[in-house]
């Protein structure tokens, strides 16, 4: 791919087209303030679709020179690009899908830092108000479709994941299309692409001009794992934590493929969530699959879920090996199940109300060595806090693996130490070798040194 640089001036087609005073104002004021260096990155991202490197600092460094300023004119807002990708262009006009997904970030960034982070009336150590945030930004995003039925089904799984791999989140993704269902992902490369890929096939044959391919990102990946040129939809949450929830509220299913760490925290994330006692009875259709040649993997995430949070756990997923039309079907009768007992409980489609998200799941985690040292990682407690807290584990060796401040913080102060009962530690040294050894944790596998030491 070309690493030319290209100046422009940039319209927008979809998002903030039509603008106030006062609206254009308070983005020249936010789009220069605090906020800059997040908007800056994250607009550099997208700019960056496509690009081959999951190494936040690489891609900082190859475009330092970047700059983007948004400019004031009667009829709104245009945005002024110093040294942008060339990539993002042909024959000098941007492409359409990254327009848009630029001015996405504009919108998200603003909004969030304007009207939930530096907001007095949202209470983020507060369960409820932090939910409500979260319902704040999507509706803000225009990504919640009131009029549909149950049919978004999350795809999770890895950005640094084989052909063979890559191909079968594909045919996936299809069969969900050809039933009508929509897809949402974390907006990347790999098992966040193919599954929409899929899907965009198959919904051209059976004429559905009205898909959804939702992309729910966060600053500190967008770097790493930029949108992919399909996600129609694209919404930045303000960390790691309310992107996890975005995702279970908004969703109406998830199947996930094979992955890394990033993979193993989301599934924690969801199980850690569905075995809270308040949440026995809401469906949520939750598939593991993989084609025949990756099974071992997710034998091995079964086998490892058993032994720290119990058959309970396991009981909450179906395992699919090497059939795309069982795991449509499977989402298909799911999305039944939720749609009956989301209309005899009076809760929306568009948005799981009822789903109890604990505090260990909201808080944002910062991962410091200090904090990294001190997760209690130790059986002795119910399995939903077990789960958060190997949620959280799985959440720092991402950052250690690709975000800007784990990749600072482990150069400066070297690998995150990592303790805890001793069969967990034993069962999580054998797992994390093995995402090594099937390169799955970062993009430029061969090279990969790990973040973490495990002290068992």
């Amino acid at each position: 791919m070309s690493h030319d640089v290209v100046d422009a001036l940039v319209s927008p087609t979809k998002h903030l087209a039509v603008l106030s005073k006062m609206e254009v104002n308070r983005l020249l004021d936010d789009s220069r303030g605090s906020a800059y260096r997040l908007y800056r990155n994250c607009s550099l991202a997208v700019l960056n679709s496509g690009d081959q490197s999951d190494d936040t600092h690489e891609v900082l460094n190859r475009f330092a020179k970047f700059k983007v300023s948004v400019v004031s004119q009667e009829r709104g807002i245009k945005l002024k690009l110093v040294n942008a990708p060339a990539s993002a262009f042909v024959d000098g006009k941007m492409i359409q899908g990254i327009n848009e997904q630029l001015f996405s970030v504009l919108r998200d960034v603003v909004y969030i830092n304007d009207a939930i982070l530096d907001n007095p009336k949202f209470d983020l150590t507060d369960c409820e108000m932090t939910t409500d945030a979260v319902f704040h930004i999507m509706r803000n995003a225009d990504v919640l479709h009131p009029k549909t039925g149950p049919q978004l089904i999350v795809c999770w799984g890895g950005h640094s994941i084989s052909r063979l791999e890559y191909d079968y989140t594909k045919s996936v993704g299809y069969e969900l299309g050809l039933r009508g269902m929509d897809i949402c992902t974390g907006c990347g490369p790999g098992a966040m692409k193919g599954p929409m890929k899929g899907a965009a096939l198959s919904h051209a044959k059976q004429r559905n001009q009205e898909g959804q391919y939702l992309g729910i990102t966060e600053p500190g990946i967008i770097a790493a794992e930029s949108p992919n040129p399909i996600v129609n939809e694209l919404v930045i949450m303000p960390d790691i934590e309310k992107r996890l929830e975005a995702f279970v509220r908004t969703g109406h299913g998830i199947v996930v493929f094979p992955g890394g760490v990033g993979t193993a925290e989301e599934i924690l994330y969801i199980l850690g969530i569905l075995l809270h006692p308040d949440n026995a009875d809401i469906p949520f259709p939750l598939v593991f699959t993989a084609p025949a040649t990756s099974k071992d993997y997710f034998n091995q995430i079964d086998e490892f879920i058993g032994a720290t949070l119990g058959p309970k756990a396991q009981a909450l997923y179906e395992i699919v090996v090497d059939d795309p039309q069982r795991v449509a079907q499977l989402m298909s009768d799911g999305m039944q199940k939720v749609r009956d007992f989301r209309k005899a409980n009076s809760d929306a489609y568009y948005f799981n109300w009822m789903l109890k998200i604990d505090r260990d799941f909201q808080k944002p985690f910062e991962p410091t060595h200090e904090n990294m040292r001190n997760l209690n990682l130790h059986k002795d407690q119910e399995s939903h806090k077990l789960a958060a807290a190997l949620r959280r584990m799985f959440s720092g060796i991402v950052a250690g693996n690709v975000k800007e401040e784990g990749l600072k913080a482990i150069k400066e102060h070297g690998n995150f130490e990592i303790t805890g009962d001793a069969d967990i530690m034993q069962r999580m040294d054998k797992m994390l070798a093995s995402f090594v050894d099937q390169k799955r944790m970062k993009i430029e596998a061969t090279s990969y040194e790990p973040c973490y030491t495990l002290i068992k």
